[in-house]
């Protein structure tokens, strides 16, 4: 073969190359990648150099150092000023996932009765719910909360306290509700609890199955209810009541005893539970209305109830639009969490991201175990949602 030969074969090779669409993708990703390693290598060895000038200390031995201060809201075990670093971390992260789940929880019960509502036929029902619903989601939920904990901040002194039946006490320091102490025997009731909460799933299992084949409706709902609330209270009358209450009591200048929910858990709480409800309200809407209306036609021709059409029709087919998005409020809420810093209210970002962070001067590591922790709580979110939208899915046939 000819020099010249030779040369037009390589040339023809490299321009084969080129023309080849999957080695084009995978050179520019692998030239895409190998940049970004690159700028994170110098940024990493950039702030490696910068800390070694300026003697900063790294590492985590931090977390074992003593706080130093107290943290006011503490519901799971008690937090003194001595405790570590790492115990403020886990204060925060519980005070973080309370607020994060109890919002979920509450704003999807709201939203989806605020969507369907919002589609009543009472006009003036679906129009107070559609100025909810436009003025909640337009206003920053920053000043959302922070309209809710001047409210609560407006509440009588302790002294002034407002008192129902001697019994709850309403003050600026938040609401004090009588703490239940355990007795012998009561160990039955959480027990019944479980037995209760596995009895129903069962049923339901059994019931859908039967109501494919036989088409029959057992009362799955109705059921549930009655004996996950029936037979715990069968069990805490037949051991005789086995609970003891320890009652608020004014002593000095604060009430003792009882457990006081915080006016900073119950304003962020409260905001950010009405703010994503709104939210959800409109998703739940947009998915109802993505059924076709022939749909409830149909129901209404076999004869079905406006409810059972409702949750047997309708919410199937329109939780393959609501889902998704609805993943997406959920995150939202979990980040807006976050929001807390301007009230007080002690999660992981005021508390190990904040006033650790100023201690100890452990920038970069308190900020990415922050990172971390909510790109951690975010992936289990979606895993969740995401297992779930596969569940409820539409199956072709």
């Amino acid at each position: 073969m000819s020099a010249e030969t030779a040369q037009n074969a390589r040339g023809s090779g490299g321009a084969s190359l080129l023309s080849d669409q999957r080695f084009r993708s995978l050179f520019f990703q692998a030239l895409v990648i190998g940049l970004f390693g690159a700028f994170l290598l110098f940024i990493i060895l950039n702030t490696a150099t910068n800390i070694e000038k300026r003697g900063i200390s790294t590492g985590f031995d931090f977390l074992a150092a003593p706080a130093g201060y107290d943290i006011a809201i503490s519901p799971f075990f008690e937090f003194k000023a001595t405790d570590t670093h790492g115990t403020v971390f886990w204060v925060g992260l519980l005070n973080t996932l309370m607020v994060s789940i109890m919002g979920i929880l509450a704003a999807t019960i709201l939203g989806v009765v605020l969507g369907v509502l919002r589609l009543s036929p009472n006009w003036l029902i679906s129009r107070i719910v559609y100025c909810y619903v436009e003025v909640t989601r337009n206003v920053p939920l920053l000043l959302q909360i922070l309209l809710w904990y001047s409210i609560f901040l407006g509440l009588p002194s302790v002294r002034q306290s407002i008192s129902i039946w001697d019994t709850f006490i309403l003050n600026q320091r938040g609401l004090i509700v009588p703490e239940p102490i355990p007795t012998d025997g009561f160990m039955l009731v959480p027990i019944c609890l479980v037995i209760a909460i596995v009895g129903s799933f069962i049923f339901s299992k059994w019931a859908h199955k039967k109501q494919d084949e036989t088409g029959k409706i057992y009362p799955v709902l109705m059921t549930s209810i009655m004996s996950i609330i029936g037979l715990p209270t069968l069990a805490f009358i037949v051991t005789g009541f086995p609970l003891d209450f320890a009652y608020p009591e004014l002593k000095g200048f604060n009430f003792q005893g009882g457990l006081s929910i915080k006016p900073e858990f119950t304003a962020l709480w409260f905001a950010l539970t009405l703010y994503t409800a709104a939210f959800i309200a409109e998703t739940v809407r947009s998915g109802i209305q993505s059924v076709s209306h022939g749909q409830t036609e149909a129901a209404e021709a076999l004869g079905l109830k406006p409810s059972w059409t409702m949750r047997l029709v309708i919410l199937p087919q329109a939780l393959r639009v609501i889902i998704p998005p609805m993943t997406s409020q959920y995150l939202n809420l979990t980040k807006n969490s976050s929001l807390a810093v301007a009230i007080g209210y002690p999660d992981i970002v005021q508390s190990f991201g904040g006033v650790t962070l100023n201690q100890t001067g452990q920038a970069i590591e308190v900020i990415f175990i922050t990172m971390l922790v909510y790109l951690t709580i975010s992936l289990v979110i979606s895993a969740i949602m995401n297992w779930y939208n596969s569940r409820v899915r539409l199956v072709e046939r």
